[in-house]
């Protein structure tokens, strides 16, 4: 069984920090293209307990277009090699969120040992290869249509059953290409080809994709569909929101939060795990 801390032997809920370095991120874009803000801001997440830092080079925000894997490496690949150089921070879990395999299998060259991939393998086929022949972990998350085309009048019949089936599809494939299942996870993609509607059924559905028996992230940090709920469009007012979800999230047995602020979203989670494990 690998040692990482998001397999599902380890019951405690996680916390990824984020850490976009990407001129267009929806809430915080071109906050840390400078690799020394960066590494600072990564320190800083860690101390407030973040337990694996995903790192991007590419936004998928609605109606964004997709990077160049040549341009996703340039951006990320200071903040790789300035974290495997610090003393303090070389042991620091790390994550490549990309859906191109080169620059996956660049990241985990230089350390990543998880790869977020919200294509779930269809953008890069090659995916699947590059992390069955590595010792990474991989987050298979569902998104209908592209970035770019995604928030387009998405439609389902069925929300909760069309997802779980597209994901069981997807981990079917990635376990016929060699990955172990223990280095699997599922994300339901909320807010990735989903109306406000959609998006609330899967949470409310979370359980669900607990009892699939793969380890489940979640990522609503900042999400545009919280602003519509709360009459707030602005994301970095979306704190509570967001904390609301991973509270609920740990609840229902999820393994991971993505989150932009990590302090508060930590404390949600342990708090609410204390509560979970009471009884």
């Amino acid at each position: 069984m690998s040692p990482d801390p998001w397999v599902p032997n380890v019951i405690r809920p996680k916390i990824m920090g984020i850490l976009n370095l990407t001129p267009d991120s929806f809430s915080d874009g071109g906050f840390y293209s400078d690799p020394l803000s960066a590494v600072e801001h990564l320190r800083h997440m860690r101390s407030e307990g973040a337990d694996v830092i995903d790192i991007g080079g590419e936004s998928t925000r609605p109606g964004s277009l997709p990077v160049d894997p040549d341009e996703q490496w340039r951006r990320v690949e200071p903040v790789f090699k300035a974290v495997r150089m610090d003393e303090q921070l070389s042991t620091t879990p790390l994550s490549i969120d990309t859906s191109s395999s080169w620059v996956a299998q660049k990241a985990i060259g230089q350390g990543a040992t998880l790869v977020n991939d919200v294509s779930a393998g269809q953008r890069d086929p090659d995916m699947l290869r590059v992390v069955a022949d590595s010792a990474a972990s991989l987050v298979l998350m569902h998104l209908q249509g592209t970035p770019l085309t995604m928030q387009q009048a998405p439609f389902y019949q069925d929300v909760v059953r069309e997802v779980i089936a597209a994901l069981l599809d997807r981990l079917d494939l990635a376990l016929r290409r060699g990955i172990p299942k223990e280095r699997l996870m599922i994300d339901p993609g909320i807010g990735f080809g989903k109306t406000r509607d959609h998006n609330l059924l899967l949470l409310h559905a979370l359980p669900q994709f607990v009892d699939l028996g793969y380890p489940v992230l979640l990522g609503c940090s900042r999400k545009r569909f919280m602003g519509a709920i709360v009459h707030d469009d602005h994301p970095g007012e979306l704190l509570g929101a967001t904390v609301a979800t991973t509270a609920l999230g740990v609840q229902a047995g999820v393994h991971m939060f993505r989150v932009h602020d990590v302090k508060a979203n930590h404390q949600a989670a342990l708090v609410a795990y204390a509560i979970r494990q009471a009884v």
